[in-house]
């Protein structure tokens, strides 16, 4: 046993915008070095909770503790700890894959030998070297997401945030953009990835389970799922029977 804090840890965090409450009172932890899944309904608060923890927008209520330091109080920092890639992460399409890259490196001030390390490195891992001169815009889906990575991993952060980066994507550009993530999971970085598809929420150590803005379950793949059959079926009985207990107690929508 050991005494050493979760390297991410949410503390009773809610988001509102408005009369709109887009995250109700979240806690959870996560371990270093692991893959934690983001899974439930549309609408359920995912992209918001994971936009709090990239420190996009900062929490009505509540902490976020990140390496055992408060996101708040370390927040120019924390740009360098975390890498985020939003669902629709902005490439330049009418450049090409080498200078998206090259502008993310310009961003992080990474030059000399070192930037020509970490291009060949994480295009070369992408499989995007021999495309390099080729226009963003003329890549395939599968393709440009991994070029939407490299340039998310060009500083190295410790913590890499996905907000559904598979989504539409074909199931082989799925399997080998997965193939990345366990990659930079065997080299310490931990991963918080929300996703549509729960054969990808299999593949994670660890699944946070929203619905209406609120976490219903913490746990991996099989504690969640049970003694159902499948993954699906357990998260599909888990959000109905909450949602009759929200009927019962009075709620509409």
């Amino acid at each position: 046993m050991t005494d050493q804090p979760p390297f991410l840890e949410i503390r009773n965090v809610s988001m509102k915008f408005g009369l709109l409450t887009a995250v109700e009172d979240v806690s959870f932890k996560v371990e270093k070095g692991t893959i934690t899944g983001f899974i439930g309904s549309d609408g359920a608060g995912k992209s918001t909770l994971l936009r709090m923890i990239a420190g996009m927008i900062h929490p009505t209520s509540g902490e976020i503790i990140v390496e055992g330091e408060s996101a708040a109080r370390i927040r120019r920092r924390l740009k360098r700890v975390i890498g985020y890639m939003p669902q629709r992460f902005g490439l330049y399409e009418d450049l090409t894959v080498d200078e998206n890259i090259n502008f993310f490196l310009d961003i992080f001030g990474i030059f000399g030998k070192e930037r020509k390390a970490r291009k060949e490195r994480f295009l070369g891992f992408s499989n995007l070297l021999p495309f390099s001169h080729r226009l963003a815009g003329k890549l395939s889906g599968g393709m440009k997401q991994k070029l939407g990575l490299a340039c998310v991993l060009v500083h190295q952060p410790r913590l890499l945030i996905l907000d559904e980066p598979t989504n539409g994507v074909d199931p082989v550009s799925r399997g080998e953009f997965w193939d990345i993530l366990f990659q930079m999971k065997e080299q310490g970085m931990t991963l918080l990835v929300s996703t549509a598809y729960l054969d990808e929420g299999e593949k994670c150590d660890d699944l946070v389970l929203m619905h209406r803005s609120r976490l219903l379950a913490q746990g991996s793949p099989r504690d969640i799922t049970g003694d159902f059959t499948s993954l699906e079926e357990a998260l599909i009985d888990r959000i109905s029977r909450e949602d009759k207990e929200l009927r019962h107690d009075g709620f509409k929508f």
